[in-house]
Order: C-alpha cells, then sequence, then structure tokens
C-alpha cells in the first residue's frame, strides 16, 4: 500500500483499513471528546469489533468507489483522517472530510492530506465539484476550506442536529478548473 509523506515533520498519509482497528480505536479514544465537538465521526466506534466495523464500511465504499477513508500518522502515530464522504465520479461531484485529535491539530497536516485527494480526485478521476461541508461554529473547519481555496456557496442554517442543539453549516467548494488554476499559481 502507499505512505506519502506530507513534509520533513515525519507526518504521512496512509490508508486506514480494517485491520488497524485496535489503532483506530485507541485514536478515537485520545481524542473522541474533541472530534466529536461538531461531527459525529467515530462515535459509534467504542469497542474493536465496532471500530473495525466502522473501517469496513469505508473499505466497502472503497471498493464500491462510493468514498474512502485514509489516515494521518505523526511520526507513526495515527492522529487523525481525511475522506471522500462522498464519491460520484460519474458525475464528477465529491465530498471530501476531515477528523483529527488534539496532537495533530495546528500543523496543516490536513491541509497537505486534502491537497492530495483533490488533486487525485480532480486529475485522476475526473471530479468536477469538491464539497466540503463544516459546522459555522467549527473554525478551523472553515478556515481549512478557506486554505485550500475554495469558495464558500451557502449556510444551511440550524440545518444538523448534533448533540441537542441544530448547528448551522456551511457549504464550500471549489471546481476543477479553479483547482488547477490555483495549483499553477502556487508551482510558479
Amino acid at each position: 500500500m502507499y505512505a506519502i509523506s506530507l513534509g520533513d515533520d515525519g507526518a504521512e498519509l496512509r490508508p486506514l483499513e480494517p485491520w488497524q482497528a485496535e489503532e483506530f480505536l485507541a485514536h478515537l479514544d485520545r481524542g473522541r471528546e474533541f472530534i466529536g465537538q461538531y461531527i459525529p465521526f467515530g462515535s459509534k466506534a467504542t469497542d474493536v469489533p465496532s471500530a473495525r466495523e466502522t473501517l469496513q464500511r469505508y473499505a466497502d465504499m472503497r471498493a464500491a468507489d462510493t468514498g474512502s477513508l485514509h489516515g494521518l500518522w505523526l511520526e507513526g502515530k495515527l492522529v487523525g483522517g481525511v475522506l471522500f464522504l462522498n464519491f460520484d465520479a460519474e458525475h464528477g461531484n465529491c465530498e471530501v472530510g476531515c477528523w483529527l485529535e488534539p496532537a495533530g491539530t495546528g500543523r496543516g497536516l490536513v491541509t497537505r492530506a486534502m491537497r492530495i485527494l483533490i488533486d487525485w480526485a480532480v486529475e485522476e478521476r475526473g471530479i468536477h465539484r469538491v464539497e466540503w461541508i463544516a459546522a459555522s461554529a467549527n473554525v478551523p473547519s472553515v478556515n481549512g476550506a478557506r486554505r485550500l481555496g475554495m469558495t464558500r456557496d451557502a449556510v444551511l442554517r440550524e440545518s444538523y442536529p448534533h448533540r441537542g442543539v441544530r448547528l448551522d453549516m456551511e457549504v464550500w467548494s471549489v471546481l476543477a478548473p479553479e483547482w488547477r488554476a490555483a495549483r499553477a499559481r502556487e508551482q510558479r
């Protein structure tokens, strides 16, 4: 399998697969409260079998070409991940997402990894529109979309019930021509 270096800080992007359920569960347990502030990601993974089920669901999505999960490791320790929540190559649309435990924050890991995912989606798979949906209150996530050059398309007011509160959700996107133009400017 692959291991893509994300820079000189020992960060890597790698597959996150069912056989890694114990490591995935330990990571979730370290960051469960932090991760769960705005998203329920991993909330059903409370023991090794349920962690394996979560990872298997994404492995099945990868096999069906409808989504995928990728881990972020920092100096050999799983600290988060990036994913395609929805992947529709036929219509040229996908939705990306991310999560981190506190040890992975503030290092640019998501931005670096997401560039790899979006490059692949646009250049290899012909995706035209990449979406990022985040709670308005999740400032680090919203800032991540901005750093990737995405445009805020909409705010869906009180659209997402989470932990007894209805959150405003922001829809951000980047289109393939915009992505390519931005990447070309970066390489000058």
